[in-house]
C-alpha cells in the first residue's frame, strides 16, 4: 500500500479519536451542571423543610408554654380559692370558740346559782321531813293505827271500790263492743261489696258452630259418617247436625273440650280438607293451642291483680279455671271476685291486700286439677299450694276456707268471707248444672276405672257413654262383656233420669309414612 493511503487513514483515525474525546469531554461537563443543579435544588428544599420544622416546633413550644400557664394559673386559682375558704372557716371557728367561751361562763354561773338553790332546797326539804315525821306521830297517836295498818287498810278499800267500778266498766265495754263489732263488720262487708264491680255468670252445655252454607254439614259427617264419628272421638263432643240452617251444635258438659272441638271445626272448615288423619292432626294442634292460651289466660289475670311470683303451675291452674265453672258461676271470675274482695276487706281492716288478694285468686285452685284424687277442693289447693311454696298463712286460707282445717291466720276468715260473698250473689249459681256436670263426671270416671280402657266421653247430656278401649289390650269378645258390666255398675251405684247407652269402641290402626 502507498505510504501517502496510510498516513491519510492514521490521520482519519487520529481525528476520529480527537472528535470522540472531545464529546466525551462535552457530555461529562453537562452531567456534571446538572448534578450540581440538582444538588443546588435539594440543598434549597432542604432549607425550607428545616425552616418548617423550626416553625413548627417553636409554635408546640408557644401552645405548651400557653397551655403550662394556663393550668398554672388555674391551679393558683384553686389555690387561693382554698386559702380564702380555710380564711373563711377560721373565722367562723373563731367566732365559734368565742361563743362557746360565753356559753362556758353563762353555765358556770348558771351551776352556782343551781347549787346555791340545792342547798336551800335541802334544808327545806329536811325542815318538811322534820314536819311529816310529826304529824305522822301525832295521827298515830289519834288514830290509834301505825302507818303500816293505815296503808293495808286504805289499799283495801281501794280495791273493793276499783274492783266495783271495774266491773261495771267491763259490762258497758262488752255491750258497746258487740254493738260497736256488729256495725263495723256490715260496714266492712258493705264497702267491700260496693267497691267491687262484679258479673253473673250462667255455664251453658252447648255451644253453637255457625256456617256460611248447608253444604258443609255433608262434609262435616262424611261417607258414612266417618268424619263426624272421627271428629266426636278426637274432642269427646257430641256433633249434633239437623235441620237447623246454618249452624251446628256442639254438645258437652267440659267446656274445653266444648273449645277444642269448636276451633278444630273452624279450621277444618276453613282449610277445606276434612277426613280422620286431618281431623285428628288439627285437633292435636288446637289443643296445644288451647293449653297455651290457658297459660297466657293466668299470666294475664295474675298481672290484672298485681300478683307476682306465682308458680308457673299454679298459673297454669289460674287459667284453667276460664273453662271451669262452679253451680254454673265460671271459676276464673269467681276466683278474681273473691281475690278483690279480699283485697278490698284487708285494706279496710289494716291487713295486707297483697296477701289476701294471693289467697282469694288461688283458694279453688283445689277444683282445676290434673288429676282427681279423693280430697275436698279446699285440702287438694293447700296441698298444691304448699308443693309450690306459696306461704304459710296463704295454705292456711286456701285450706280453711270451708272449716276443713283450723285457721290460723287473720286472712283466712277474710276468704271465707269473700268466697260466700261471691258466691251467695242472686243469680250466680245453679245447683242443677252442677249436679249435671258431677254426673257426667262420675260416669267418666266410672268407665275410665276399667283395665284397658284409654277414653271415656259422656255425651248427649249424658244419655250416652262412649268408652275407647285399646285394641292391644282388649279383644272383640270382651269388650261385649265390659259394655255389660259398666252398665250394670251405672246401675248399681248411680241416680240418673231415662236410660244411659255404654258404646265400647275397639278399632285397629296401621300407620306408615312414604318417604
Amino acid at each position: 500500500m502507498d505510504t501517502s493511503v496510510i498516513w491519510i487513514i492514521l490521520c482519519l483515525i487520529f481525528g476520529l479519536a480527537i472528535g470522540y474525546a472531545f464529546a466525551s469531554y462535552i457530555s461529562r461537563r453537562q452531567a456534571q451542571s446538572k448534578a450540581n443543579l440538582i444538588i443546588d435544588e435539594a440543598n434549597r428544599e432542604a432549607e425550607v423543610i428545616k425552616e418548617k420544622t423550626l416553625l413548627k416546633a417553636r409554635e408546640e413550644e408557644m401552645k405548651i408554654v400557653s397551655d403550662a400557664e394556663r393550668s398554672a394559673s388555674q391551679r393558683l386559682s384553686k389555690v387561693q380559692s382554698a386559702e380564702a375558704r380555710a380564711k373563711q372557716r377560721e373565722i367562723q371557728l373563731n367566732q365559734q370558740q368565742g361563743d362557746l367561751t360565753r356559753k362556758k361562763k353563762d353555765l358556770e354561773a348558771r351551776t352556782m346559782n343551781v347549787e346555791s338553790k340545792e342547798q336551800v332546797v335541802e334544808a327545806k326539804q329536811q325542815e318538811l321531813d322534820h314536819l311529816v315525821r310529826d304529824a305522822r306521830t301525832e295521827l298515830e297517836r289519834i288514830s290509834g293505827l301505825s302507818v303500816d295498818e293505815a296503808r293495808e287498810k286504805l289499799v283495801e278499800s281501794l280495791k273493793d271500790e276499783a274492783k266495783s267500778q271495774a266491773a261495771g266498766y267491763i259490762n258497758d265495754i262488752i255491750d258497746d263492743a258487740k254493738l260497736t263489732a256488729s256495725q263495723e263488720a256490715k260496714k266492712i262487708v258493705i264497702k267491700a261489696i260496693q267497691r267491687v264491680a262484679t258479673e253473673t255468670a250462667i255455664e251453658n252445655s252447648v255451644t253453637v258452630f255457625h256456617i256460611d252454607n248447608d253444604e258443609i254439614k255433608g262434609r262435616i259427617i262424611g261417607r258414612e259418617g266417618r268424619n263426624i264419628r272421627a271428629l266426636e272421638a278426637a274432642t269427646g263432643i257430641e256433633i249434633i247436625v239437623d235441620d237447623t240452617p246454618e249452624a251446628i251444635v256442639l254438645s258437652g258438659f267440659d267446656p274445653v273440650r266444648r273449645e277444642i272441638a269448636r276451633l278444630a271445626l273452624h279450621q277444618l272448615v276453613v282449610d277445606g280438607r276434612i277426613h280422620p288423619a286431618r281431623i285428628e292432626e288439627v285437633v292435636a294442634k288446637v289443643r296445644k293451642q288451647v293449653e297455651e292460651e290457658i297459660i297466657e289466660t293466668g299470666k294475664r289475670t295474675a298481672i290484672d291483680l298485681g300478683i307476682h311470683g306465682l308458680h308457673p303451675e299454679l298459673i297454669r291452674m289460674v287459667g284453667k279455671m276460664k273453662y271451669r265453672s262452679s253451680y254454673g258461676q265460671n271459676l276464673l271470675q269467681h276466683a278474681r271476685e273473691t281475690a278483690n274482695l279480699c283485697a278490698v276487706m284487708a285494706s279496710e281492716l289494716g291487713l295486707n291486700p297483697k296477701k289476701a288478694r294471693r289467697a282469694g285468686l288461688l283458694h279453688d285452685i283445689g277444683k282445676v286439677p290434673d288429676d282427681e284424687p279423693e280430697l275436698p277442693h279446699a285440702l287438694l289447693g293447700m296441698k298444691l299450694a304448699e308443693k309450690f311454696k306459696e306461704k304459710p298463712e296463704i295454705c292456711n286460707a286456701i285450706g280453711a276456707h270451708h272449716d276443713e282445717v283450723e285457721m290460723t291466720s287473720l286472712i283466712a276468715p277474710i276468704v271465707q268471707v269473700c268466697d260466700a260473698i261471691s258466691g251467695a250473689r242472686p243469680g250466680v249459681r245453679r245447683e242443677i248444672v252442677e249436679a249435671y256436670i258431677k254426673r257426667l263426671n262420675d260416669l267418666e270416671q266410672l268407665a275410665l276405672s276399667y283395665p284397658g280402657v284409654i277414653k271415656t266421653y259422656a255425651i248427649q247430656a249424658g244419655r250416652e257413654l262412649r268408652v275407647i278401649v285399646g285394641a292391644d289390650k282388649i279383644t272383640d269378645e270382651e269388650t261385649e262383656k265390659l259394655s255389660a258390666e259398666i252398665a250394670k255398675k251405672i246401675q248399681d251405684e248411680m241416680t240418673y233420669p231415662g236410660q244411659v247407652k255404654i258404646t265400647v269402641i275397639r278399632e285397629t290402626r296401621s300407620v306408615a309414612f312414604a318417604k
